[in-house]
């Protein structure tokens, strides 16, 4: 059990049924009542954001969030399929779990699931992957001073801005968290 004046960012906690992270908090003691913790957090399951209050003294059951690597195999078109490599025990996700998550990833590449009590609510993909651009404009020689940029597709069919000197066929390190360039490879 987690009381309330321990809640610290990301923490992940169990309130009315539901599991959240806490993504802020604040102590606040006014000058005239009693203290208490103004708390921003997060549904993991829905995505919802809720700002609430509560008393330091209230306690709540703290969630365990299981994360195990799995290599991302294939998509049959309904499903993206994972394959645990201890055990080669492969799961089907659906496009609702995954979101965004595979865009820049591609098959046989290793990313983490997460889940509570067994359920899959989330696909954390690599920090850094490094793709092939299949598709761009040709940059033209002087133009890098400007640090301007240019639209690419990659070899999982995501866009990316990219300097004006990428050519296609060139290997890059893309961020995934922000789908920035980072270098070439």
């Amino acid at each position: 059990m987690v009381s309330a004046s321990d809640f610290r960012n990301g923490m992940t906690i169990e309130i009315d049924g539901s599991y959240v992270q806490i993504i802020e908090f604040q102590h606040v003691k006014p000058g005239k009542g009693a203290a208490f913790v103004r708390t921003k957090y997060k549904n993991i399951i829905n995505g919802g954001v809720v700002e609430k209050s509560f008393r330091p003294t209230e306690k709540f059951p703290s969630a365990r969030i299981d994360r195990r690597d799995m290599q991302y195999v294939y998509n049959d078109g309904d499903f993206y399929y994972f394959m645990d490599m201890e055990s080669f025990e492969q799961i089907p996700l659906t496009a609702d779990i995954i979101g965004d998550a595979l865009k820049f990833v591609k098959e046989e590449e290793m990313c983490k699931i997460c889940s509570i009590n067994g359920n899959v609510f989330a696909v954390e993909p690599p920090l850094f992957v490094v793709l092939e651009v299949t598709d761009t404009e040709p940059g033209f020689k002087g133009d890098t001073a400007t640090g301007a940029s240019k639209p690419a597709i990659v070899e999982t069919g995501a866009q990316v801005n990219v300097p004006l000197f990428v050519n296609q066929g060139e290997k890059i390190k893309i961020d995934t968290r922000t789908g920035e360039y980072m270098s070439r490879e």
